[in-house]
């Protein structure tokens, strides 16, 4: 059985790209009878770029129920908040002592930031640190990642075979990324990939008089009621068809062709699916989120389990090192 792990921050609610694009192939992953699924929420890594505390609460919260309501199995899976664990702290002031600095320099998330190191924290240098601890603590076998953090999870097998190499001994696991090449780029309401940071989200989880705002608000061409349309290259329709059937993508395409079909019609068309197709999501994400006790009872239940297999690999590592 192979053991998976895969996190994701809690920077606010997850909107239509996060679901598709990390929580509906990770829940599928771990359903799977050959993988133990170790899925945890990032809340250590969001500090550093968010120091509000009520907002990282209520990010946890909603990042909780939102696995949750799309069908993570606490009694299959392990899932936990980041923070909860404290020997992930630890773990890495270890590893940290074995990572060179040029390796923490071309890491693309301090690189990226790099032209302004004034607004550059240690946290944000030390950001794979983490990631690596976050993952040689629990053994994991495979790490589904963005083609993005590709380059965090070699740090991760960096370190680990170096610590591996000068203690003489298997320590550490290695990790292999599972890259899915078959994950969507979810178009946002400008066209954008969708992202928080654009501010061109859809979420599924508001009433739908809020949820209509977002899709009436997104950007179309200015080609006449009665012309025919691209489907192709309309962000309305190409959102539609990640979350429709085939059949009603079909039947969308050739209203577009056929003229007298406006982008309202369409908007309306892509609410109407929205909602429909997520009514059960949207109502358990409303009953977690307002039922805080059972929401915490389902990450502790992870984190007893997490917190378990955490100490007694640390044991091992302070063992090795001499701690």
């Amino acid at each position: 059985m192979a053991r998976i792990l895969t996190g994701i921050q809690s920077s606010g609610r997850p909107h239509l790209g996060n679901i598709m694009g990390a929580i509906l192939p990770t829940v599928e992953l771990s359903l799977a009878p050959s993988h133990e699924a170790f899925i945890f929420i990032a809340d250590l890594h969001s500090l550093t770029s968010s120091r509000d505390a009520a907002q990282r609460l209520e990010s946890v919260r909603a990042v909780a129920a939102s696995w949750l309501a799309f069908g993570i199995d606490t009694n299959r899976s392990v899932f936990y908040r980041q923070s909860q664990i404290p020997e992930v702290c630890e773990l890495t002031w270890y590893l940290s002592c074995f990572a060179p600095y040029p390796m923490l320099a071309n890491a693309h998330s301090f690189k990226d930031k790099s032209d302004n190191l004034a607004l550059v924290n240690a946290g944000l240098f030390t950001y794979p640190i983490l990631m690596a601890a976050d993952i040689l603590l629990y053994d994991a076998e495979l790490v589904p990642v963005g083609k993005d953090q590709k380059q965090h999870l070699e740090i991760t097998k960096d370190i680990g075979a170096a610590i591996n190499l000068h203690y003489k001994q298997p320590l550490f696991v290695l990790p292999e990324p599972r890259i899915s090449e078959k994950t969507p780029l979810v178009p946002g309401t400008d066209g954008r990939k969708m992202s928080k940071s654009y501010q061109n989200t859809v979420d599924i989880f508001l009433p739908k008089n809020q949820l209509k705002k977002q899709v009436m608000s997104i950007v179309t061409d200015s080609t006449p009621l009665e012309e025919p349309k691209n489907p192709e290259t309309c962000h309305v329709f190409n959102l539609f068809e990640l979350v429709a059937s085939t059949a009603d993508t079909q039947t969308l395409r050739e209203k577009y062709l056929g003229g007298n079909f406006g982008y309202g019609h369409a908007k309306t068309a892509l609410l109407d699916v929205l909602v429909d197709k997520y009514a059960e999501q949207n109502q358990l994400f409303n009953s977690y989120m307002n039922d805080t006790a059972a929401l915490d009872a389902a990450l502790k239940k992870g984190e007893e389990k997490a917190r378990t297999i955490a100490r007694t690999k640390l044991a091992r590592v302070r063992e090795i090192m001499g701690f």
